[in-house]
């Protein structure tokens, strides 16, 4: 939550630099500049309206921010072509073309898109593990960051189920995030319904995030009816709990930011050594514990695999978690951090991509 915080602040600032920079930018156009005549007063208000145009213009079909991070991007791509067209204004002089402008637009424009499409396009992303444990060949399907509502609704989310069923796993993992504070229980309800359609042989378990449980109350559903729903729909809950399933045991535990949750080590406490131990833990933050246990397999979410271009890399340089995104190994345990299958207020993925993972697990 902390490095959560300074970034807000750190993108406050910086926004702040943005509007006034980009005001007087955008001025420099040819017709914003006849329009306004002499008066600079007139042009850095007309360049301030419209400014302030496109940052509504955005809220209103995305979001806040949403707006702020195109605008973030276009003061980027202004900064990084002023040096270039500096250089070739010194070359052919001035020209009629506002080469910074069109140049910082448009690469902003097909960046942003393409983190869109990585957003909400949503891609399978396997990888094969090995146990020595006896186990037969087990397949997991990992759905983590739905935030139901934020890039798809219930239905959407409905759509991505089938296409998970039809790789046919033993057992779906839902390690956080499955609602968020905007969620809709009608969007709730036909997402619990479709996992409940879906039917693995091992069943469909689940352990909160942050968001599940929500913050402002501001969801037409409790949280005590949030869990109703998903047993009521046969998802198993795990907080801080173990269920045994003959060789496998799937362990749930509550999220980092619960200060009464308990340690690893506590929680796998009797549980038979031959077991294939599986861990849901929402953020992955606790990667030197939970490899010092017996567990076999962590899968965590959260990040959203960085999100964005720095942010993909802040959170592992400040220690706000162990990884980011993709697979590690430690000590004898598998550790998989998915980037989601949705994301959380924003639109754009630009340091990753929206997926669900497939997880293969073979024995000799």
């Amino acid at each position: 939550m902390g490095i959560f915080l300074v970034g807000m602040v750190l993108m406050v600032v910086i926004s702040g630099f943005g509007v006034f920079y980009l005001t007087k930018a955008i001025g420099k156009f040819g017709w914003i500049q006849r329009l306004s005549g002499e008066n600079r007063r007139k042009n850095r208000s007309i360049s301030a309206a419209l400014l302030l145009g496109f940052l509504a213009l955005f809220t209103a079909l995305l979001s806040f921010l949403d707006a702020v991070v195109i605008l973030l991007h276009i003061l980027f791509f202004f900064l990084a072509f002023g040096p270039l067209c500096r250089w070739i204004e010194r070359k052919n002089g001035q020209g009629k073309i506002y080469r910074q402008a069109w140049l910082a637009l448009a690469a902003a424009g097909v960046y942003l898109l393409l983190g869109y499409y990585q957003c909400v396009h949503v891609r399978k992303t396997e990888y094969t593990l090995s146990t020595e444990k006896p186990l037969e060949t087990l397949r997991i399907a990992v759905l983590a960051d739905a935030h139901i509502g934020a890039t798809f609704d219930g239905a959407g989310f409905a759509s991505h189920v089938r296409t998970i069923r039809q790789q046919a796993p033993d057992l779906i993992l839902i390690p956080g995030d499955f609602v968020d504070e905007s969620t809709k229980y009608s969007d709730l309800l036909t997402a619990c319904e479709a996992l409940a359609e879906a039917a693995p042989k091992y069943g469909v378990w689940f352990a909160y995030g942050n968001h599940d449980k929500g913050y402002l109350n501001r969801r037409d559903f409790s949280p005590v009816k949030l869990a109703q729903t998903l047993k009521e729909n046969g998802i198993h809950i795990l907080e801080d709990e173990v269920a045994q399933l003959g060789k496998l045991c799937i362990v749930g535990r509550q999220d980092a930011g619960v200060r009464s949750r308990r340690d690893l080590s506590e929680l796998l406490e009797g549980i038979p050594a031959d077991s294939y131990i599986i861990v849901l833990d929402h953020q992955p933050t606790d990667y030197e514990n939970e490899a010092a246990t017996a567990a076999d397999l962590v899968v965590s979410g959260h990040t959203h695999g960085g999100q964005m271009i720095p942010l993909n890399l802040i959170g592992e340089w400040f220690g706000g978690n162990n990884r980011s995104y993709g697979y590690e190994r430690r000590s004898g345990t598998d550790f998989v951090v998915t980037s989601g299958i949705s994301d959380w207020v924003l639109h754009f993925k630009t340091g990753t991509h929206s997926e669900y993972v497939l997880l293969t697990v073979t024995a000799p």
